[in-house]
């Protein structure tokens, strides 16, 4: 979105829009010459970290960021935030006698869910510390610092599929009112229309928080930890934002609309989920 909108004041420029010209050289200060390019001027306003856990990360995630940022033209910083999160995992440790341990290691689900959110909450705090010192490492004119974008869309939100104060704090969260297949379609889009070949690999994509160790038989998966599909919670959005039901509405509707009994044309190319209204009143 951002590098979406950086197309736009580039247009802008070229056309001669003198206010969008005197903004962008207010905000593109690290060079004299006006940025030429929606990449040159991504790199001066826009920052990327990618706060990895060397057990956790996958080597493919690190990658998709590294490429995509070099693609948009960000400014991008590839660290680890092991030490951070081992030293807030040693308070426990130390102060309480107690060894926390991940699901995969045997761990109880509140050990599982403490250790998952020392890391969210960690990058929460690196994301404003970078935030803050780095226009000063980079050596911006004037200093100044930047704001924190967030990343948690509506379904997530409204699921409550989120750690507080982790990537759901920020001081702008462009996508936080839209729905996870509005997003996969804005990037389908993006793919093509912006020459982004890398996003194909975004949409293809297993999601998943990794915040759990990746083992030969384990690797975390958002819709798995969340018990439903984002295509469930689209669903659920629907029915709460345009078709205005609650809890008992919406069963109602589904009980029909995801019965087993229902009628189908073609079981194959239906997917819409079949279930006993046992199951529905569960998600």
């Amino acid at each position: 979105m951002v590098f979406s909108m950086c197309r736009l004041v580039i247009e802008a420029c070229k056309a001669g829009n003198e206010q969008v010209i005197a903004d962008a050289k207010r905000l593109a200060m690290y060079t004299k010459v006006l940025p030429k390019t929606p990449q040159e001027l991504c790199n001066q306003i826009f920052h990327t970290v990618y706060m990895g856990m060397s057990q956790q990360s996958s080597t493919e995630t690190r990658e998709r960021a590294r490429i995509l940022s070099e693609a948009i033209g960000s400014y991008h910083v590839n660290l680890d935030i092991d030490e951070v999160y081992n030293a807030q995992r040693n308070l426990i440790v130390k102060s309480l006698n107690f060894d926390p341990k991940f699901k995969v290691e045997g761990g109880s689900y509140q050990e599982n869910q403490t250790l998952q959110n020392i890391q969210a909450r960690s990058r929460m705090v690196t994301a404003y510390e970078f935030a803050q010192i780095l226009p000063t490492t980079r050596g911006r004119p004037g200093g100044g610092t930047l704001l924190v974008l967030g990343s948690a869309n509506v379904g997530e939100s409204l699921r409550g599929y989120l750690t507080k104060y982790d990537c759901s704090s920020a001081d702008i969260n462009p996508i936080g009112s839209i729905d996870k297949s509005d997003l996969k379609r804005f990037i389908a889009w993006a793919e093509k229309n912006f020459d982004l070949p890398c996003l194909h690999d975004f949409l293809t994509a297993v999601p998943t928080a990794e915040l759990e160790p990746i083992t030969s038989t384990y690797v975390q998966s958002d819709e798995a930890d969340m018990g439903m599909t984002y295509a469930d919670l689209t669903t659920f959005g629907r029915l709460r934002k345009v078709h205005k039901l609650g809890p008992y509405g919406a069963f109602q509707r589904l009980s029909h609309e995801w019965s087993k009994d229902r009628p189908r044309t073609s079981p194959d190319d239906d997917d819409t989920p079949a279930l006993e209204p046992h199951e529905i009143a569960e998600k």
